[in-house]
C-alpha cells in the first residue's frame, strides 16, 4: 500500500467526471516535468499569485490537486493547503511531491466534503475540464470560500489548445477526456451564480518563448495578458457577502415625541425634561 494509506482523509461519494487512473497520473506527471512545460508553470504560478494577491498564513482549498504541481507556490508563500482529488494515484504522486506540508482528501469537486467558508481561498487548476458538472463544481468552490476563488483553465481558443485536440484525434491523450472552456464560458457560469461579483482574468503563454529575453518580459506585461488566446487563462472572481435587507416600518403620529421602539431615551432629552418640569 501506498504512502496515501497513511496521510489521506478519505471521503467516499459516487463517481464523477474523469478520475485518473494509474497510468493517467503518471502520464500527467510526467507531462508537467517536460522542459516545455516548466517555463509555463513559472507563468502560470506567478499569475494565480498576482489575482489572487493572498496574505501569508491565509488558507487555500485546491480542488482537483492532482499530483501537488499547483501547491509549491502557496507552500513558498506560507499558506495554509489542502487538497483534494477524486483520483488514489494522483494523491499519492502529490504526496510524494510535498510529504505532509498539505492536508490532502479524497472527493470530488461537485461535492466538497467542508462547511460554507471554510477557506480564504478556493482554486480549481486545470481541473475544471475534467469535472462532470462544471457549474455544480464551481458553486461548491464558491460555498467553500470566502474570499476569492481563483480559476485556471487550458484555454479553448488558444492555438495550443487546437493542436491538442487534433493531436487527440490521432493519438489517444489524457486530453481527449477533457472539456476545453473560454475565459467567456466561465465568466458566463459565474455571473450566473454569483450575480454582479467582481471578476477579472487574464491569459499567459501568448508567445513561444520558453526563457528569458524580451519576448518573455512581453508575457510578463498586464497589457500582453489582456489578449483573450493565451494558453492558460485565470479567472478571478471576489466573493462579496449578501445580505437581504427588509426595513423596519414604523408609523409616526403627530405630537408622538417618544423613544423609538428598543432605543432607550436621550439623557439630554430626559435633563431637559427634568429642567422645565422644576
Amino acid at each position: 500500500m501506498g504512502p496515501l494509506a497513511n496521510h489521506l482523509r478519505v471521503d467516499y461519494v459516487a463517481a464523477m467526471g474523469h478520475v485518473f487512473e494509474f497510468n493517467d497520473a503518471r502520464e500527467y506527471e510526467n507531462w508537467l516535468q517536460s522542459p516545455s512545460r516548466r517555463y509555463a508553470q513559472e507563468l502560470e504560478s506567478r499569475l494565480m499569485m498576482d489575482m489572487l494577491k493572498p496574505m501569508p498564513g491565509e488558507t487555500l482549498l485546491d480542488i482537483g490537486c492532482g499530483t501537488g504541481a499547483s501547491l509549491q507556490p502557496f507552500l513558498d508563500f506560507g499558506l495554509q493547503v489542502t487538497g483534494i482529488d477524486p483520483s488514489p494515484y494522483m494523491l499519492d504522486i502529490a504526496i510524494e511531491n510535498v510529504k505532509n506540508r498539505v492536508d490532502f482528501y479524497r472527493g470530488f469537486a461537485e461535492d466538497l466534503p467542508f462547511d460554507d467558508n471554510s477557506f480564504n481561498y478556493a482554486t480549481l487548476i486545470t481541473s475544471l475540464e475534467f469535472v462532470e458538472e462544471p457549474r455544480q463544481s464551481l458553486e461548491e468552490a464558491c460555498r467553500v470560500a470566502k474570499d476569492k476563488v481563483f480559476i485556471g483553465v487550458l484555454n479553448r481558443y488558444a492555438l495550443k489548445g487546437f493542436q491538442r485536440r487534433v493531436r487527440g484525434m490521432f493519438t489517444p491523450t489524457i486530453f481527449n477526456r477533457a472539456r476545453f472552456f473560454s475565459v467567456w464560458e466561465i465568466k458566463q457560469m459565474l455571473a450566473a451564480l454569483l450575480n454582479k461579483a467582481p471578476m477579472s482574468w487574464r491569459t499567459v503563454c501568448q508567445l513561444p518563448v520558453t526563457g528569458g529575453g524580451l519576448l518573455s518580459r512581453m508575457e510578463r506585461s498586464t497589457l500582453v495578458q489582456r489578449c483573450p488566446f493565451g494558453t492558460f487563462a485565470g479567472i478571478v472572481v471576489s466573493l462579496v457577502p449578501r445580505f437581504r435587507i427588509r426595513p423596519l416600518t414604523l408609523r409616526y403620529k403627530a405630537g408622538q415625541a417618544g423613544p423609538l421602539p428598543g432605543l432607550p431615551m436621550s439623557p439630554y432629552r430626559n435633563a431637559g425634561s427634568s429642567q422645565s418640569e422644576s
